[in-house]
């Protein structure tokens, strides 16, 4: 993993996955898509999806555990207070080989910078909320999120997928 080249690619990402609109339908629509996604790869994972810092999805697979929320709501934490998904701020803090408590004063109890929370932006809006997964390791969070964002926004990632 080139940690530059990551940083570059979760950019892009976050820049080029926007949806056009953002409802509780769509919110329902993307949380039975990574469902659905997770079960057809054969994993488990919790899903919270957040819009204007209400949950408005979530579920726990059969064979997550209270810990896969909790997960969640620290990488949620992150992504609501800085508008950037929870790896892109974890792969920038390993570059300045720092903490979110040595960067910001946030506890790590609170806050956590691996993969699995992405903003969900919409055009011409901004960010409106987090669409949140826990169960995989942290690179695989991310990128199960990206793919069923991208797929339901009809975007390519073919020049954005991470390794």
């Amino acid at each position: 993993m080139d940690l530059e080249r990551d940083i570059a690619i979760l950019a892009e990402q976050e820049r080029l996955l926007e949806f056009a609109r953002f409802d509780q339908a769509v919110a329902w629509e993307l949380g039975t898509r990574l469902k659905a996604a997770a079960k057809a790869r054969g994993v488990v994972i919790a899903i919270e999806i957040r819009l204007s810092r209400e949950t408005v999805f979530f579920y726990s697979m059969p064979g997550t555990t209270p810990a896969n929320a909790d997960w969640a709501r620290r990488k949620r934490n992150t992504v609501e207070l800085l508008q950037r998904s929870s790896y892109a701020v974890g792969r920038s803090l390993a570059r300045e080989d720092k903490t979110l408590e040595q960067k910001m004063g946030l506890a790590h109890r609170d806050y956590a910078t691996h993969g699995g929370s992405f903003p969900i932006r919409v055009d011409g809006v901004g960010c409106v909320g987090t669409v949140t997964v826990s169960g995989l390791p942290e690179r695989e969070d991310h990128k199960l999120v990206v793919a069923v964002i991208a797929e339901l926004c009809g975007k390519s990632l073919e020049d954005i997928q991470l390794d």
